[in-house]
């Protein structure tokens, strides 16, 4: 074991705990997204006695689904989503069902679809629900469930429209719920990592209407700040630099914080040359009217996935025996960068280094790259031959000789041909779950994957005169599900026998519309759509010839990776050592690791008597006045954990049904504290579930 269990000592109370959060009826516990709570029914003292009060199954469970959703709960309500995407309005006190309403309208669910929850939005008696089911964002009645019919056009509003593209052929959704400013729905979009691909604009939509209010545009327009850092006409063509992660808002100052991700094509920027703003930044911008008030951008001309995967946090710390308000941004890559709310101005030192240049044809990389000097990084940063895996002899040896025909030497080390370590990997060091703050004592917790992936760029086939099925894949889809079609489940489906799950119409429709992160392919011509679909479906690989008018695809660019893959070992765990997942505790005022502990356990392994390892981990953690962080988030063990915040001792966990791959949220109703959670399981391979379970006290 690499990491030492690192216990911080009972800290001071230096700040003073906030007034109220008592309640959890925004995403992530409040507009602040800080994941805290004052209920202290539960404590230290009687975490022990913890026992299920409810558990809903919403009976939406199928292979390879999984449930995200932070619920919130309103007036003794609980509001979420399960995993095909339906509503539901629970009585929060006994898991009863009060009301639910599917979106699907009668369509076949079989893919995993992701959703973090839902945002809720009050005036009297006006009481909505609004959320984001493929390209429509719904307005729905929230004593009822019933669709409020004056919003958008009959109770909806139809995403793909007002971005500067064909709505026809653009794919966008929304995983992570918007965030309310008064009378607006500020929202940002989830779409493909490919071109072709719509631009992120951050959105704010009338609550009340539906009408589009305000437009950000992350790609700048010309004469607008930033324009000056792509190709000219990028704005008409390059997509994504999007919002997925949600964001924060600080209602007094009326700002929002907006974390955005990279620009497709992900890996290989030769159509988009330069720094690329407002692509990787922490974006603030006035909430009523989108005006930029200042941004950072983390990763210039971004050609590793390192998007700003969570809501930033708006916290205090001490500086100089003064509070100052702040915002705390947690990366893929391990870091987090600290800044003064209203200027920007980082609040630890930060230095720019020079990175590596790449020697890939057509690519420009940035020169030099930000780099935090406090706090440390929570996550490794650069994996080296003598970090190698030595579960077994074979398993080392194996990963050895592949680690020797493959480039790591840190951050920024650009994508190659022969391929790249990308350590923390793409689904991070933080991820989606985003990290817990806690007033009173300045720790901010934040759970960690330590997965090495490789990176590697093959060269795009050309399509153009004459092709056939298996080129059309090549050049559109092999860089999310691979030229084998396996995929990188759950993110990247596999498409093996993608035919004894969907019909060739049905298949053709995705295609053609896209869904989620995938493009739509809606200008490929109707011979091109039939043979990519027949090898899809049957592996024949059709030939046909373009017609004249058909333009090179996707916008002629020369190389495209091979897939999402992890560094595994023969067996399928890591090919490093472990921790393969941490808990840390920072603290924000001094800037350093209050304590550090491997988070997450194999069970095939514990029964060999190997513990401790760590294990990759998807939902964030919860930190309450009782002195407790509440925590799922774990893969493989279906384990929901109660941590002393002080120490990171466990006090307490219980096995849920399912992985409890969410984060939790924590309530009172009638005088008792609940604690909720969704185990929707699903990754990493393992079973899925669909089920609510709260715990109370006796």
């Amino acid at each position: 074991m690499v990491l030492p269990i690192v216990h911080g000592a009972e800290r001071n109370q230096r700040h003073v705990p906030p007034a109220g959060y008592r309640e959890w009826k925004v995403y992530g516990g409040g507009p602040e997204s800080i994941r805290y709570s004052n209920l202290d029914q539960i404590n230290r003292g009687n975490v022990q006695k913890l026992q299920v009060a409810w558990t809903f199954d919403t009976g939406d469970a199928f292979g390879g689904s999984e449930m995200q959703s932070n619920p919130i709960i309103v007036n003794g309500v609980l509001f979420a989503t399960t995993p095909k995407l339906r509503v539901i309005a629970l009585d929060a006190a006994t898991g009863r069902l009060r009301w639910a309403f599917d979106p699907n309208e009668g369509a076949k669910i079989t893919h995993s679809v992701r959703n973090r929850g839902v945002t809720y939005w009050e005036n009297g008696n006006d009481q909505r629900i609004l959320f984001v089911s493929r390209h429509y964002l719904y307005a729905l009645d929230a004593r009822t469930g019933t669709l409020i019919t004056r919003f958008g056009n009959s109770g909806r509003v139809d995403l793909r429209e007002g971005l500067g593209r064909d709505p026809r052929e653009v794919s966008i959704s929304a995983t992570t719920p918007g965030i309310i400013f008064r009378d607006l729905l500020i929202i940002g979009g989830l779409m493909s990592e490919d071109l072709p691909c719509p631009p992120g604009d951050i959105r704010a939509y009338d609550v009340r209407t539906g009408k589009l209010r305000w437009s950000f545009h992350t790609i700048p327009h010309p004469g607008e700040f930033g324009y000056d850092t792509w190709p000219k006409e990028a704005w008409k063509y390059i997509g994504a630099a999007n919002n997925w992660s949600g964001m924060s808002l600080d209602e007094k100052r009326g700002l929002v914080f907006v974390p955005t991700g990279s620009a497709a094509f992900d890996f290989y920027g030769a159509n988009r040359l330069g720094d690329n703003l407002f692509a990787n930044s922490l974006i603030a911008l006035k909430a009523a009217t989108g005006e930029r008030v200042w941004h950072f951008q983390a990763v210039k001309h971004d050609l590793w996935d390192r998007d700003f995967p969570a809501p930033p946090n708006l916290v205090t710390v001490v500086r100089d025996g003064k509070l100052v308000d702040a915002v705390a941004q947690t990366t893929k890559a391990g870091v987090v960068f600290v800044f003064e709310r209203e200027t920007g101005k980082p609040l630890f030192p930060m230095e720019y280094r020079e990175v590596p240049r790449t020697d890939v044809d057509g690519e420009v990389t940035a020169p030099k790259q930000a780099f935090p000097l406090k706090p440390p990084p929570f996550a490794r940063q650069i994996l080296t031959e003598n970090m190698l895996t030595q579960r077994t002899p074979e398993a080392h040896q194996a990963v050895l000789d592949q680690f020797r025909k493959i480039r790591s030497a840190g951050q920024f080390v650009p994508p190659s041909l022969a391929g790249t370590v990308v350590f923390p990997g793409f689904d991070g060091a933080a991820e989606w779950g985003g990290a817990a703050f806690d007033p009173a004592t300045g720790l901010l917790y934040v759970n960690s994957n330590e997965m090495p992936w490789i990176l590697r760029l093959v060269e795009r086939p050309k399509i153009e005169g004459h092709t056939s099925g298996r080129e059309i894949y090549l050049a559109n889809c092999a860089n999310c599900h691979r030229p084998d079609l396996r995929g990188s489940p759950p993110d990247f489906p596999s498409l093996v026998d993608i035919g004894k799950k969907l019909s060739e119409e049905e298949v053709s429709d995705v295609v053609r519309e896209g869904r989620g992160r995938m493009p739509a392919f809606a200008q490929l011509s109707r011979d091109t759509m039939r043979a990519l679909v027949q090898f899809l479906l049957s592996g024949k690989d059709t030939a046909v010839e373009l017609q004249a008018t058909s333009s090179p695809w996707p916008f002629g660019l020369k190389y495209t990776s091979d897939g999402y893959n992890k560094f595994l070992d023969p067996d399928g765990y890591p090919a490093v050592e472990p921790p393969w997942g941490t808990l840390n505790a920072i603290n924000l005022d001094t800037g350093e690791i209050d304590w550090k502990i491997p988070f997450g356990e194999f069970p095939e392994l514990v029964a060999q008597g190997v513990r401790n390892t760590g294990s990759e981990n998807y939902g964030g953690p919860v930190v309450t006045a009782g002195g407790l962080l509440f925590i799922g988030a774990t893969d493989h063990d279906r384990k929901f954990h109660a941590y002393d915040k002080a120490t990171g001792k466990l006090l307490w966990e219980t096995t849920l049904p399912a992985g409890g791959n969410a984060t939790p949220a924590t309530y009172e109703v009638h005088g008792r504290q609940f604690v909720v959670i969704a185990a929707g399981g699903g990754k990493s391979g393992e079973p899925s579930g669909g089920s609510y379970v709260a715990f109370v006290l006796p």
